[in-house]
């Protein structure tokens, strides 16, 4: 049914058809409940395109950090509340969804003489950090993690050896939650695969996609191929990292030597 139908069916202007369409204007609850009787949606759609509706009036957690994060990351954040699983890839630093608040400091502290942003926003990111941490690994319905971290992470040294000690304890901590699966990738095992970190997301009703961070930002993959690549990549990486137990040991290990 073309728009112009539906504006005269319902006594609609045409612009106001074109704006829904477009999310140039958000519906009424009523206006939804016209266009599912139009045309003549199920019971089932009703209730699920209403309870949609309904959502989507309530903000994420991230609005008020929306001015000091990028984008990228605002629309991260906004993907993963509706993922129902998330496998992080990482050989550089420690995931953001693991660090400690003191780590996220000491990281950004460290890439501030080259990203230079304004400490304001360095203090509302660490912030917006621990915000994303609680809703996604704490909250009432959790997120489904799979990380595998290259154990040369583990030895980066960001801020002091109490810094250090604190976010390897942490990691132990986090990877005996029942939603979270924690390996090490170890130094001395081959890795042929040229990739860096990346997010591997998968939804129950959309298709994954992957998202990996540059120096000039980040970006989203959803061609269907390349994101079947990542997924194979993950797939290797799992079968050649430590199994839980030898993680959390070694990380354990690791964590004694920064005293």
């Amino acid at each position: 049914m073309l728009g112009d139908d539906v504006a005269a069916r319902l006594k609609w202007s045409a612009a106001k058809v074109s704006r829904i369409e477009n999310a140039k204007t958000f519906p009424t609850e009523k206006d939804v409940e016209d266009l599912l009787r139009l045309y003549s949606a199920d019971r089932n759609v009703r209730q699920q395109l209403l309870e949609l509706r309904r959502g989507a009036l309530q903000k994420g957690w991230w609005e008020e950090y929306r001015g000091a994060l990028p984008p990228t990351v605002l629309d991260l954040v906004d993907r993963e509340a509706e993922a129902s699983l998330v496998r992080n890839w990482e050989p550089q630093v420690i995931p953001g969804l693991l660090q400690t608040r003191d780590y996220a400091y000491a990281l950004m502290a460290a890439m501030q003489p080259i990203v230079q942003i304004p400490r304001i926003w360095v203090e509302q990111r660490v912030v917006a950090r621990m915000a994303r941490q609680q809703h996604l690994l704490n909250g009432s319905q959790p997120l489904h993690l799979i990380t595998v971290i290259e154990e040369s992470v583990l030895r980066r040294q960001f801020g002091d050896t109490h810094v250090m000690r604190e976010q390897l304890d942490h990691l132990v901590k986090v990877s005996k939650l029942e939603h979270v699966e924690l390996r090490i990738l170890a130094q001395d095992t081959p890795l042929p695969i040229p990739t860096g970190p990346f997010l591997h997301l998968k939804f129950p009703d959309f298709p994954d996609t992957v998202y990996l961070e540059e120096f000039f930002g980040a970006r989203f993959v959803e061609d269907v191929e390349q994101v079947y690549a990542y997924e194979r990549a993950f797939d290797h990486l799992l079968r050649i990292s430590l199994d839980e137990a030898a993680s959390q040991q070694l990380i354990r290990t690791i964590s004694e030597r920064w005293q």
